[in-house]
Order: structure tokens, then sequence, then C-alpha cells
């Protein structure tokens, strides 16, 4: 994911991929879809991307899709928090985009709604990073191509914790004793978004759980991931917690504007925390939660699909094979020059001078040690069970394991549904 406009959220856009079929009634994107002319081959395609806030995202995007010459492709920047609901209700319409971002849903497949790209992948597929593979695979065929990685860990400044004696924190108990050190007046120790979410996943990691195991089947109730539900309540009543920030993790303004002293947020805003504190910047993975435990980082990010449901499936993938595998050149200049995130191709990233020192290369060996990547299979209904466990243990003091009870009863109902 990356540093977008301030009401933006990932996760609700990941909802909308559960309501595919119920979205019919939010058609609404007017008439205007962008298909008149066609250059000079009367052929025109429509992708859809969300408003990233890194300036000159927009700009880019379009001059890659001008100097394309087989077709005029128009695009839909769609602003504010409405990008999801937009996409999938447009889709079920005859103004459906060709071509659209997203990241990889089960359901995307299983609807028919995203078109098998393998052929255009495959030739390359070594180039790219394994991981981004296999979340875009499903029965050995490949849906979707990687554009950017994002991973996100804790960024901190260096100065406040040596003021405060800590030292980076390894575990959650270090965590948590570090943020009660670095709140003092104004200035909370701890930002980790306003709704905590984004922590959710790098939690179970943390702890030596994932959220399914190779089998599908629920990997994430176990003793440690109760352990860290509890430790995470203990934080959340700690006061040490900064809960109420005027943007969520994403956007890096709580730390650049002193709110607190450490804050959980991706690599796409580190030309931003750079800018404003210098060298008083440094970044560390989500810390173990139990012995058995090691660090982890997510990796978010977004990926291009064709719409298979669409009256131009050939031309539009022979256009995401053009930018997206082709085009070297444009591809590390999405990736490196509005924020930084990491080319999914390994040999642009080997290659991308930006990634190669300070900051940047601490978070590329961050990615590189700790990564953990999105499951195709791990569908909202999940995401949103799991949040329910947090709004439960962490937020109200419920009983983690019996929270993950009721979370395991949904789990196993979409786990059925999708592999029987």
């Amino acid at each position: 994911m990356s540093a977008m406009s301030s009401n933006w959220d990932r996760r609700s856009v990941l909802r909308a991929a559960a309501g595919l079929s119920a979205a019919g009634a939010l058609a609404a994107c007017g008439s205007n879809n962008g298909r008149s002319g066609g250059g000079s081959s009367g052929k025109s395609l429509v992708q859809y991307f969300h408003a990233y806030g890194e300036a000159g995202t927009e700009q880019a995007i379009k001059k890659y899709a001008k100097a394309y010459d087989k077709a005029a492709v128009t695009t839909q920047w769609i602003t504010g928090s409405d990008f999801e609901s937009k996409l999938f209700a447009t889709l079920l319409t005859k103004n459906a985009p060709d071509l659209f971002e997203f990241h990889p849903q089960i359901q995307l497949v299983k609807s028919g709604q995203v078109a098998d790209l393998t052929d255009i992948i495959d030739p390359v597929k070594d180039d790219f990073n394994p991981a981004d593979i296999t979340s875009h695979t499903v029965d050995g065929k490949i849906y979707g191509v990687r554009m950017i990685d994002d991973p996100q860990f804790f960024f901190y400044r260096p100065s406040l914790l040596e003021k405060a004696g800590v030292k980076v924190p390894t575990t959650l108990d270090e965590l948590i004793e570090a943020a009660a050190k670095l709140t003092t007046g104004k200035v909370k120790g701890l930002f980790l978004g306003n709704d905590l979410h984004a922590v959710i996943n790098p939690m179970i990691w943390s702890a030596g759980a994932d959220t399914l195991d190779e089998k599908n089947q629920i990997a994430y109730h176990t003793d440690g991931v109760i352990e860290g539900i509890k430790k995470m309540r203990k934080l959340f009543t700690s006061g040490d917690l900064l809960l109420d920030a005027p943007a969520d993790y994403w956007d890096p303004s709580a730390l650049n504007q002193g709110l607190c002293a450490m804050q959980f947020c991706g690599m796409w805003a580190m030309p931003q925390f750079q800018q404003t504190l210098g060298d008083d910047i440094g970044v560390f993975p989500f810390p173990k939660v139990t012995d058995a435990g090691k660090p982890s980082v997510y990796n978010g990010g977004w990926s291009m699909f064709v719409n298979a449901k669409g009256k131009n499936v050939d031309l539009a993938k022979e256009y995401v094979k053009w930018l997206w595998i082709d085009q070297k050149k444009y591809q590390e200049d999405w990736a490196t020059s509005y924020g930084f995130h990491i080319p999914p191709r390994t040999s642009i990233a080997q290659s991308a001078t930006k990634l190669k020192s300070g900051l940047p290369a601490e978070g590329v060996k961050l990615f590189n040690e700790y990564g953990h990547f999105d499951n195709i299979g791990w569908t909202q209904a999940m995401i949103t069970a799991l949040e329910d466990v947090f709004a439960d243990s962490v937020r109200k003091g419920g009983d983690p394991g019996a929270a993950l009870d009721k979370a395991d009863k949904t789990v196993d109902r979409e786990l059925k549904k999708l592999f029987g």
C-alpha cells in the first residue's frame, strides 16, 4: 500500500472484495468512461487507479499510458475513500474498466472476474520475487502482475530513544516498556494506527503463527497469539499509545509532527520522514511476541489485474505486458520516484540506486529477512473476523480465547466455501 490521501484505508478496499455481487446498486461512475478516441489504432482501454498520496503519481501513470501506441489508454484516478466501491460497482456494468489495480483476493478468481495472466508472466517469472508469484497463484495459474511491494515496519527517532535511555525494542515486552519511557507530556511513545488493524497480522507472525497454513487451515489460534493479544491489551490501556491521530498509520504526520516517538508505517513514507527529520529516523521490524516467535514485516503492495469480463481482454493483457513486464525503466520509476517501494522484479530491485544505501537499504534488508506476503486465500470475511478479535479483546478487554473461538467459526465457514 502506498501513502495515500488522508481518508484512505487499505482494509476498506478489501471489504469490497467480499461484496462483489452486492455492489450493483452503487454503479455510478457516470457515462464519461473515457472510451472516446483510440489513437492511430482506433482502439481504447480504461484503467482504474486509486489516488496515491505521493506527488507526481497521477502524472506518471498517465505519462506511461500516453507512451503506448497500440491503443488510447485512459486512466480513471479515483480520489477519496470510495475507490473500492466505485471499482466493484462499475465492474458489474457496461462501463467496467479493462484493467484495474487491487490486491490478490481469491474471490476475484473464483468469480471469474480476473483474467489468467500466466502466459505473459511465465517467460519472466524467475525475475519476480517468488512470494509475489505465489500470492497471485491459484491452481497453478497466475492472476495479476505485482507493481510494487510495500514493507511496513516501525519508524523511530534515535535522538528520542537515546534521551530516554531506551534501546531499539526486539520483543513486544520491550516495545511496551519503550513506549512508557518515551511518553512525555504531549508526546506519546507509540502510534500503531487509529484502529490497530495494521498490526494484527504482524503480531500473529511475530508470535510464531500464521493466518492459514499451507493446507489452508487455521494457523492463528495458538497460545502465542493469545499471549500477544493480552500484551496488546496492556499496551492499549497503558496511556502510552497515540489513539486519535489526525491521519492514520500510513501517513507519516504523527511522527513528523512530534505526536509520538515511534510509529508503525510503510516504506513509502521514507522520503517524507527524511525530509522532515533528516538523519534522525530509523526502522525496526515488528518485534517477536514470544520466545518461539521472530520479528516480522508485512509486505503489502498493489497489483494490476485484467477484467476477464471486459470487451478487450487480449488488448488489456498486451498493455499490461508492455507496461508492467517489458518497460523496466517505467517500473523502476514507479517504485522509487514517488515514495520508496521495492520493485517486485529482482533485476530492477538490485539495480535501483535509490534503495542501495542508508535507510532505504535498511528497509530492503528487513523486507528480505522478515517479510510476509498476502495469502490469496485469506478473504475479507477472515480479515474482519480477526479485526473483531482485536475489538473484543484489545479494546474491550474480553477473553482472547473466546474471541478466537468465535473467529474460528467464521473462518472455517469461509474455508469450506472456498476449498470444500
